[in-house]
């Protein structure tokens, strides 16, 4: 029976499959990240480097250890066990279905391999790319038997909306108004795990302007943007500078400014469609205004590649644009969470140059999930929470037996 297939077994066979798309020579993988590429419109490097980080995150080990973090125990998914004098099981919650994100390559993915070692049964509203797709079909290539078990297929949006009604758990990922669509269509009693748009922020102190070398912050920050074209809910959109160290805010911008240029040789920016195109000329053009009016500074390149600002008050809220970046000067953390609060910001990620005690506190009390340093933001491991939720205690049921 399926229940009795040893969890041991399926985290085996999904860590294999992820082994063999770690290789960049994988024909499956290859075929892939071109469709990945035509979908998405980011360059083939942010892609390749968006393959090898799921894949390589996706082992044997990281997926035991997360689920021991959450569970107690991986016995616990395959019979009873003890926990403070009582009989305990972990049931998998039931059918699941998880609903790709349109930008954040493979999140879905690790939706959907933990689901599947919760044993539950598992379809996922692929997109146009078909990368769970083809990941599942090398999945059933090291284990056969979950067959019907773990499936994927096109999502097709709002034309298939009506079929949520028969699944157990629902994971979605995308805008609010996606997903309260989502929601409003899903069975009342069904869980509806949610990931909604997030934003990350970068934090560097006084101290770091004083001491370690600017340039190895400020490149750590250009990557943090950069990748996934700032897109991703991992990606800085916002830097924080505390005034008072002997290098100046907008003399740090200046430093970030070339650390972009750098880092988008590295990360080349995605293709934009006209009109997102027009939107990011747009914002430079009205930051150049802002400007050559006395009020902060921006930089870019001739292709608006991308768009820095510095903005010296904190009115502005984040563009929300393909590689837009700004700079805030501030006294201290309470301006950064006042800013955060003042435009409804909720935060995915919270880069910092140190573990100042007073910043951690205010990057948890602003809400952040994830701190981290500069240049690491975005290679959380694979049992760091997303969007605050645990990765597969959301995919059980417990039960107690009292005899």
């Amino acid at each position: 029976m399926w229940g009795q297939r040893p969890v041991r077994s399926l985290i085996r066979a999904v860590s294999d499959a992820a082994g063999r798309w770690g290789d960049g020579d994988f024909p499956p993988r290859v075929r892939s990240l071109a469709a990945i590429v035509e979908r998405t419109g980011y360059s083939e490097p942010v892609v390749e480097y968006a393959l090898d980080r799921l894949f390589s995150s996706i082992s044997n080990g990281a997926l035991e250890s997360a689920i021991v973090q959450e569970l107690g125990s991986l016995d616990t998914l395959d019979g009873f066990v003890e926990r403070d004098g009582v009989r305990v099981r972990a049931l998998p919650v039931g059918r699941v279905c998880v609903i790709s994100s349109r930008t954040t390559i493979g999140v879905s993915l690790v939706s959907a391999a933990f689901a599947i070692c919760a044993k539950c049964d598992v379809l996922v509203k692929d997109r146009e790319d078909r990368l769970v797709s083809s990941f599942f079909r090398t999945l059933l290539e090291e284990l056969p038997e979950l067959g019907e078990r773990a499936r994927a297929q096109t999502w097709r949006g709002e034309d298939e909306a009506r079929d949520l009604q028969r699944f157990d758990a629902v994971v979605a990922f995308g805008s609010r108004p996606a997903i309260e669509r989502i929601r409003s269509t899903t069975d009342p009693e069904a869980r509806f795990i949610a990931y909604g748009p997030r934003t990350s922020v970068g934090y560097v102190t006084r101290e770091a302007l004083d001491g370690r070398p600017l340039e190895e912050i400020a490149f750590g920050a250009a990557r943090d943007a950069l990748l996934y074209d700032t897109e991703g809910c991992l990606s800085l959109r916002t830097i924080f500078v505390e005034r008072g160290g002997s290098v100046t805010p907008d003399a740090f911008f200046s430093i970030l400014t070339r650390a972009i240029e750098h880092a988008g040789i590295e990360f080349p920016a995605m293709r934009l469609d006209p009109h997102r195109a027009a939107d990011v000329a747009s914002a430079y053009s009205i930051a150049s205004f802002r400007s050559a009016n006395g009020s902060g500074g921006v930089a870019s390149d001739a292709s608006h590649s991308y768009v820095a600002t510095f903005e010296p008050g904190l009115g502005r809220a984040p563009e929300f644009l393909p590689r837009t970046i700004a700079v805030h000067p501030i006294d201290g953390p309470r301006d950064a969470m006042e800013y955060v609060r003042k435009h409804g910001l909720a935060l995915e990620g919270w880069s910092v140059d140190s573990a100042r005690d007073d910043v951690i506190e205010a990057a948890l009390a602003a809400g952040a999930v994830r701190i981290a340093p500069f240049g690491t933001l975005q290679h959380p491991p694979l049992a760091s929470p997303h969007g605050g939720r645990p990765r597969i205690a959301e995919f059980v049921r417990w039960v107690s037996d009292e005899r």
